[in-house]
């Protein structure tokens, strides 16, 4: 029996071992694709964010530019390849689900796919071009904006993954409540509360601007409100 188990052990151990050698090899090979893509993906963002400001953006350092694209080709790389590594991983924990979990995993993993790139694109098409507004607002007779490209595609990336990651709010808030963690009506009577943390966490995940700071605030807290309603128990249980 124990001789069993330790083959059993060694099975799932070399099942995970080639899960991990194909994520990798799937990142390696598409990097150097993703390497090539990633100006015209930084063009797409700056021009979205520009949009009719007649603003050009400039560089400091000789190596600045490779090291934005560089790491514009690995964010790239993991979201194309993303696909393919969470079936590896679903085919390695399938079998060892029920069939109600397998149903339940699939629809949080779809839900959780479809808002965070919901969330990215609003931060990408309303967002940050109302950040880049808000910065040359400042912009008088002595003073005049220089924009360097390296902290604009930063903010940008950074901006995108925070909003991608709040739009997870409503999907947190319902399996809170199916799971029997948090009771509907006592989420209900706490919405002061969340409110007060989403504002906190989005005071630090923002710059210190309150524009960007109510523009997550806010379609989180909606968001939130999402959740609830769809966690509400119905009448006939």
């Amino acid at each position: 029996m124990k001789k069993e188990k330790e083959q059993t052990l060694i099975e799932h151990l070399e099942a995970l071992r080639q899960v991990l050698i194909k994520s990798l090899s799937a990142l390696g090979v598409c990097l150097v694709p993703m390497f090539w893509v990633a100006p015209f993906v930084m063009d797409a963002i700056i021009n979205i964010m520009m949009g009719k400001n007649n603003i050009t953006l400039n560089y400091f350092a000789p190596m600045e530019v490779f090291m934005i694209e560089l790491k514009m080709a690995l964010l790239l790389d993991v979201l194309v390849c993303f696909p393919y590594i969470a079936h590896e991983v679903w085919r390695f924990v399938l079998p060892a689900l029920y069939e109600h979990e397998k149903r339940f995993i699939k629809s949080i993993v779809l839900s959780s796919s479809v808002l965070f790139v919901l969330g990215v694109l609003f931060c990408l098409f309303l967002i940050l071009p109302m950040v880049i507004r808000f910065s040359l607002s400042f912009t008088g007779d002595y003073i005049k904006p220089m924009l360097g490209v390296s902290n604009t595609i930063s903010l940008s990336l950074m901006l995108s993954l925070v909003f991608g990651v709040m739009f997870q709010f409503p999907l947190i808030t319902y399996a809170l409540i199916k799971a029997g963690i948090v009771s509907f009506e006592s989420m209900k009577q706490k919405r002061p509360y969340v409110f007060v943390l989403i504002l906190i966490l989005s005071g630090i995940l923002t710059p210190p601007d309150i524009i960007s700071q109510l523009m997550l605030t806010l379609p989180t807290y909606a968001l939130f409100e999402v959740g609830l309603l769809m966690a509400k128990p119905s009448k006939n249980a």
